[in-house]
């Protein structure tokens, strides 16, 4: 028997929730608490997203919500009906990768790799939104995303190369 005063939802109520993830529509039933880190990576296989500390405070989860960057770790699922969600693998138009993943490569932007997928979604927010016009602003921009490896002077250099208007014209 359920107690009445407490409104927690049972362990197995689901609520169905509908996204353009990638560009593809998705209808997922979720529970009422599930993050969209976890939906992403345990209902809709999309593994690129990590999860860093789940708090907050990496930035590994870094996805785009209708072109602005979220947290994943801290976005609930059922708040996003609706809404189009992008991810590490969306990025890519095919085997064509786009010129952020491009230029990680290039300047070596990586080390171990885990925090590569919020960087470079943070990296492609940053660019869009211009707020890469100068190092400081770029820095200041990117400081939610933590790199254990200290590979900041080389994803520094990945994101000023594209800050010309050519490159910037391919985002």
């Amino acid at each position: 028997m359920t107690n009445p005063i407490d409104s927690r939802p049972a362990q197995d109520h689901t609520l169905p929730v509908s996204l353009h993830v990638n560009g593809e529509a998705r209808q997922v039933d979720v529970p009422p608490q599930a993050t969209l880190l976890d939906v992403l990576r345990e209902r809709l296989g999309l593994t690129g997203s990590k999860k860093g500390c789940n708090h907050g405070q990496c930035g590994a989860c870094t996805v785009h919500v209708d072109g602005e960057p979220y947290l994943s770790c801290l976005t609930l699922t059922l708040s996003l009906e609706g809404r189009s969600v992008t991810t590490i693998e969306g990025l890519a138009d095919g085997a064509a990768l786009h010129p952020v993943q491009r230029a990680f490569i290039e300047h070596d932007a990586f080390q171990c790799g885990y925090c590569t997928p919020g960087q470079i979604m943070s990296a492609v927010a940053c660019l869009q939104s211009r707020h890469a016009q100068d190092e400081a602003a770029l820095k200041d921009f990117m400081s939610g995303n933590l790199c254990r490896c200290a590979a900041y002077p080389q994803i520094v250099r990945a994101v000023q190369s594209l800050v010309e208007e050519p490159a910037r014209a391919a985002l």
